[in-house]
């Protein structure tokens, strides 16, 4: 009972340093490193560029693959290329796909013009190169990924451990006659605790190169991470994991040895009850100080992974990077004159070049984490958009703790301020109104269907179009937007974001988004254009009802020219009316009922394409809304008022 005691303290101290090695891990961004070969640098417009391009964007499209190994080549001669992916073994074929379409744009994006490049996600790898690289041992380049925490074990049990159980699983591993996986799974007892591994290689080699692989891994593991509890080694060819907890599907593990030649701690004789206490309170005391100097570090590490993941973006988009102090001087040093806007993410600046250029500045938060995930969302995406209704991202920066987004300036600033401004309202006639409408309709197609990827705005509303000096609308703000790659056409997710009103009720209740979530925002924006209402709730005789319920009684009533802008005095009342007519296909509760983008934009500007009837809107109560939050789910959404992030002069 005496050192019953100890033990159980002992046991907690171990379980609670499992758990901050976990969530170390588990904080991560899945992307961990990448490498551009320096072997030489090739043209963007080169057919050897082309071909990595359309090897990347569509090497995860095999959907009969579905043991996580990808290995295509695409070009002829000097122009050829060959590419690998491989998936952690215990993903699923969604998760593996998922992971290598990210994985794979991400390197196009930091790889631009190298003949060679390798990227490491948290669970899946994708390379190219011009060599032949099937059935070839690799070994560099390597990294490696582990805590600062280190295990206290004077005796060497640990380290022994986890040897042994290294090399018992490289031994499987080579060995596995399987031409589909190359890997072995397991876990061994040590004084402290369980040690589980997973080791792979690509399928492609044989038993020999395997092992070689694995070993060389191994050996890195003993010289740079010992006492560590948990580490991953990660080389081309091969990959080597082990964590002190489980982190891999349970179907894969192999029992355990035994634990009986495992050495344990010796009883104590004679111990008295203060020398137990004493035990007690030093060990109580032991534990609290090794959870302090732990957390400290968590949170070094933690920092340390942000610096560098903002300076592996640095390295892969030098052309678009700005110098603090340039962008100082262009905003009189951040002055509250230059300010345009406030909102969550941060405070939005007018700013000028030297060479006479105005630029919006938009200066994230320090303190939101938020701004992290929209700051690299914008650089990764909106940077190789280009489309003449999509804002353009001039540029950033990154230095010390100051993280910028350099745009271009839109001098009439959001569609908002113009179409529910009582007096702006008097200058936006018809003309004006149909041409933003097919401008936001082009450029929601060219994210939709003629981009590298498919992109999901998720946001779209008023305050997110933004209006140049000839009042051509531009989409912004792509802090939200997901990326689809063509052959996608759906996703879920448990963290809404969006505003009230705009949101399709099949993302707000249940966190399914689409194309179809972005033509339903769309719907709504299309009937606000010509009502000149938002799509909030207003008093209608003795009734409360939104905009999309007041247009659907109008429509079936046969009245639809009551919601026409009564300041619309000059404008073709048959344009206006289509335009109604194709709003409401768009909010249609249905989701396969609703059109594309590219349907819609043919609807627009084609006049012999003939209209189906639309069917119900979704009329998205609030209270339907918030009672969903009660759910398992992060949930952030905004109402429908005017944004309060203002990039853009009102």
């Amino acid at each position: 009972m005496r050192m019953g005691a100890s033990r159980l303290l002992l046991f907690l101290f171990c379980a609670m340093l499992t758990h901050l090695v976990k969530l170390a891990f588990a904080q991560q961004d899945p992307y961990v490193f990448h490498d551009c070969s320096n072997t030489g640098n090739v043209s963007r417009n080169s057919a050897y560029s082309k071909n990595v391009d359309t090897l990347l964007t569509t090497i995860s499209s095999y959907t009969n693959i579905d043991y996580g190994f990808y290995n295509f080549s695409e070009g002829e001669n000097s122009d050829r290329v060959n590419a690998i992916a491989l998936c952690r073994v215990d993903l699923t074929p969604t998760d593996c796909q998922s992971c290598v379409k990210m994985c794979a744009f991400e390197l196009l994006f930091r790889c631009p013009n190298q003949k060679e490049g390798i990227m490491w996600y948290m669970n899946c790898t994708v390379r190219y190169s011009n060599n032949s690289i099937f059935g070839v041992m690799q070994f560099k380049p390597v990294r490696q990924l582990s805590t600062d925490v280190k295990v206290t074990d004077p005796s060497g049990t640990f380290n022994q451990v986890r040897e042994t159980l290294l090399d018992r699983l490289r031994s499987e591993a080579a060995a596995s006659t399987s031409t589909l996986r190359k890997f072995a799974t397991g876990r061994a007892n040590s004084l402290y605790f369980d040690i589980y591994a997973l080791l792979q290689c690509t399928p492609d080699l044989n038993q020999q190169e395997c092992s070689d692989c694995l070993n060389q891994s191994i050996a890195k593991v003993s010289t740079c991470c010992d006492s560590s509890p948990g580490v991953r080694v990660l080389t081309p060819s091969c990959n080597v994991r082990y964590e002190s907890y489980h982190f891999y599907r349970s179907t894969l593990e192999a029992p355990p040895p035994s634990s009986s030649t495992l050495p344990l701690p010796a009883k104590g004789k004679g111990s008295n009850s203060s020398r137990t206490i004493i035990i007690i309170v030093a060990a109580v005391v032991s534990a609290v100080l090794i959870f302090c100097i732990c957390t400290c570090i968590y949170l070094r590490m933690r920092k340390q992974r942000k610096k560098v993941e903002m300076d592996e973006i640095n390295s892969g988009a030098e052309s678009l990077q700005f110098d603090f102090s340039t962008i100082r001087i262009a905003t009189d040093n951040f002055s509250d004159v230059k300010k345009l806007g406030q909102g969550g993410f941060g405070t939005v600046y007018k700013g000028k070049f030297p060479n006479g250029q105005e630029i919006a500045v938009k200066r994230l938060s320090r303190s939101s984490e938020q701004g992290d995930q929209e700051f690299k969302n914008e650089i990764l995406l909106v940077a190789r958009l280009q489309q003449r209704n999509l804002v353009r991202l001039l540029g950033f920066c990154f230095e010390g703790n100051e993280r910028l987004l350099v745009y271009e300036l839109m001098p009439n600033g959001s569609l908002d301020h113009f179409i529910f401004d009582p007096s702006k309202r008097l200058h936006l006639d018809w003309k004006f109104r149909y041409k933003i409408i097919v401008g936001i309709a082009r450029g929601l197609q060219y994210l939709h269907e003629d981009s590298q990827f498919r992109i999901i705005h998720r946001d779209l509303k008023t305050s997110n179009v933004l209006l140049d000096k000839e009042m051509n609308p531009k989409i912004s703000d792509f802090g939200m937007a997901r990326l689809f790659t063509l052959d996608q056409t759906q996703a879920n997710t448990r963290r809404i974001v969006g505003t009230y009103g705009y949101m399709a009720p099949e993302y707000a209740m249940h966190g399914h988004f689409s194309v179809k979530s972005d033509v339903f925002s769309y719907g709504v924006l299309v009937l606000e254009m010509v009502c000149g209402r938002k799509n909030n709730y207003f008093q209608n005789g003795e009734n409360t009802e939104n905009l999309l319920s007041h247009a659907w009684k109008n429509w079936r009533e046969g009245t639809a020219s009551n919601l026409i802008d009564s300041t619309l005095r000059v404008g073709s009342t048959t344009e206006i009316m289509r335009c109604i007519h194709i709003g409401l296909l768009c909010v249609q509760e249905n989701v396969a009922e609703r059109p594309t983008m590219a349907s819609v934009l043919l609807m627009l500007t084609s006049y012999s394409m003939a209209l189906s009837m639309p069917s119900r809107p979704a009329f998205l109560m609030h209270s339907i809304v918030e009672s969903d939050i009660s759910l398992d789910r992060s949930f952030h959404a905004s109402q429908n008022v005017v944004s309060m992030t203002d990039p853009y002069p009102r």
